[in-house]
């Protein structure tokens, strides 16, 4: 029994009753509100073009639909990426930025992201330009530079009192994933390690690299020790090291990711915030832990 549900950011949402209303009523089912103006889902719709009919209808405003379907549709693990997906910031490009470099690092991170580049080269790249940062430094990027993506803790909060596994497996660094992880509330992070001389970065990071396999591994060996089957798995990321665990997981989903990530990913929220995850899964607003 499928789905469809209607999601808009909640801080400038385009979705209101009379959009919803012409969804439904091109293609039937059973309309339910599960945050008024945010989020709405048409369970069983009797078209089965409902997803296509739903985009052609909401067309330029800013309203994510996806297809889901309605057995275990609400997932016992979750499995994140952290840059520009739980946090706002790619942190290696911050780091670069205290040394003047941010331009020509985050240039080599989007075609890494996009999946131009062997991850690992890139980052062994990226880390090399870092050396004899000081943790000082570090400690205060990560302090003033970085802020949390709206809606993640909700997210986390909401699954884990639902019983939910939550793993945060990130391409980049122990410093911030141990951090954020904790302040988010994860049940486990797992990132690269950066590798200090004293108090100065080396340039060099601990092999091996989480990269996409390790992601991806990572995600398969925790369905297997809690007794889960994938399509009671939930994966979100935003870039191409992320693909393999999106395909994997029972629901995967590309969030503001890269083209080539969106286009591949079965499901894609291009608008709304992490909250969306939740509606996706058929969380009301009142089941939602704030």
């Amino acid at each position: 029994m499928p789905v469809l549900c209607l999601i808009a950011n909640p801080d400038a949402s385009d979705l209101t009753v009379a959009l919803a209303a012409k969804v439904h009523k091109a293609t039937g089912g059973e309309l339910n509100w599960l945050n008024h103006a945010i989020a709405c889902e048409i369970i069983e719709p009797k078209s089965t073009e409902a997803l296509a009919i739903a985009r052609d209808i909401i067309a330029d405003a800013t309203v994510d639909a996806a297809l889901v379907p309605s057995k275990r549709r609400r997932k016992s693990l979750l499995i994140a990426d952290m840059d520009s997906t739980m946090i706002n910031q790619e942190c290696i490009d911050e780091l670069a930025d205290a040394l003047g470099l941010k331009e020509q690092v985050a240039d080599i991170t989007d075609r890494a992201m996009r999946g131009e580049l062997d991850f690992g080269a890139a980052l062994d790249t990226r880390v090399a330009l870092l050396k004899g940062l000081e943790r000082q430094v570090i400690e205060q990027v990560r302090r003033e530079n970085i802020t949390l993506a709206p809606g993640g803790r909700v997210l986390v909060q909401t699954m884990k009192a639902y019983g939910a596994f939550t793993s945060l497996v990130s391409g980049g660094f122990t410093f911030f994933a141990d951090y954020f992880g904790k302040r988010i509330g994860f049940d486990e992070a797992i990132a690269n390690v950066l590798e200090f001389d004293g108090s100065q970065l080396t340039g060099t990071v601990t092999k091996p690299i989480v990269d996409k396999d390790t992601k991806r591994t990572r995600l398969m060996t925790l369905a297997e020790e809690r007794n889960l089957s994938l399509d009671q798995t939930l994966a979100v990321g935003d870039g191409a090291n992320d693909l393999p665990m999106l395909q994997t997981a029972g629901m995967g989903v590309a969030l503001h990711a890269k083209p080539n990530v969106a286009e591949q990913a079965a499901y894609r929220i291009d608008h709304g915030d992490l909250t969306a995850l939740l509606y996706l899964q058929g969380y009301a607003d009142e089941d939602m832990v704030r």
